[in-house]
């Protein structure tokens, strides 16, 4: 081995916990060393719910927590907020015209309507003697602002186009 290379051994080093305040002696390269927490007071070992607050990492989890929670809670309010299928599509607020159009080709709750968009698209609807794209996009627009997932729904933006 070459000489003079290798540091400074302290068999009799001491180590602190800053946490508990326990000291034990060992081998180290450093005639003292400190810790932020040791066996005697972590959690781990001791069974204890104690939390560990290190530069404030706990208080940045926690508010981290509560954003999902409330995201959760915010997207759970929208959920619940949808207005069931079986609705009439009077409740829409559409012009009574219409509504006996779509009553004579079998459309009287929003689940009928939805499922004549679904299979066979906005032509299916258009193909209805009375119904035009006004009258459809008006509807669509209706049941997007009630909450409900339109096939094949443009944007507002485009159905303003």
């Amino acid at each position: 081995m070459r000489a003079e290379i290798h540091p400074k051994w302290f068999a009799d080093a001491t180590v602190t916990c800053m946490s508990c305040g326990t000291k034990w002696v060992t081998g180290a390269t450093v005639q003292t060393l400190q810790t932020e927490i040791c066996s005697n007071c972590h959690p781990f070992y001791t069974g204890e719910q104690r939390i560990v607050n290190t530069e404030g990492r706990v208080d940045k989890f926690m508010s981290r927590l509560q954003k999902r929670d409330d995201m959760k809670a915010a997207q759970k309010a929208v959920k619940d907020s949808l207005t069931p299928l079986d609705m009439p599509l009077a409740k829409l607020g559409i012009s009574p015209r219409y509504l006996t159009i779509l009553e004579e080709n079998g459309m009287v709750l929003v689940q009928d309507f939805l499922n004549k968009l679904a299979e066979g698209g906005d032509d299916a609807l258009l193909g209805i003697s009375g119904i035009g794209r006004q009258t459809l996009s008006e509807i669509k627009k209706n049941l997007r602002a009630k909450g409900y997932n339109v096939p094949g729904a443009k944007t507002a933006e485009t159905d303003a186009e």
